[in-house]
């Protein structure tokens, strides 16, 4: 595992809410093992998820979102399909769809990019389509 300092913007292209997203400039970690990419931090207040640690692992066709502490879900992005999971909060679990559009990733050794445009759906109710677009870059060691 390597420090990596790690730039994340999240912007829904459409949300019933009227939410305009968020960019994040965090520390983390990253390694790349055996082609897989991943990388973690600890979310703030902005993202709305303060305290626990995301991870995301980047594989060959597809993507792993990880989410640890008081809230848990992976989240999993493949393109053209559509991926259902369980949103675990303290207030209750919540029937998450997650359904990806296109992935595109550079990724090595001393970092990257990773962007992901998707929708989510909340009880089979659509509720944004979504923008991740994320820069990983390791510090020397």
């Amino acid at each position: 595992m390597r420090k990596a300092m790690i730039s994340i913007k999240g912007s829904p292209a459409l949300s019933v809410d009227g939410d305009d997203g968020y960019e994040l400039m965090t520390d983390g970690m990253y390694v790349r093992k055996n082609g897989v990419s991943s990388f973690s931090y600890v979310e703030s207040a902005l993202t709305g998820l303060d305290g626990l640690l995301t991870t995301f692992d980047v594989e060959a066709d597809r993507v792993v979102l990880r989410r640890d502490g008081n809230s848990t879900g992976d989240m999993i992005f493949s393109e053209n399909q559509k991926h259902n999971f369980l949103y675990e909060t303290p207030f209750g679990s919540i029937l998450m769809g997650i359904d990806t559009h296109s992935i595109e990733k550079n990724m090595c050794d001393d970092g990257g990019s990773l962007e992901i445009r998707y929708d989510i759906e909340v009880d089979n109710v659509a509720v944004s389509r979504n923008l991740f677009q994320i820069d990983v870059k390791t510090f020397p060691q």
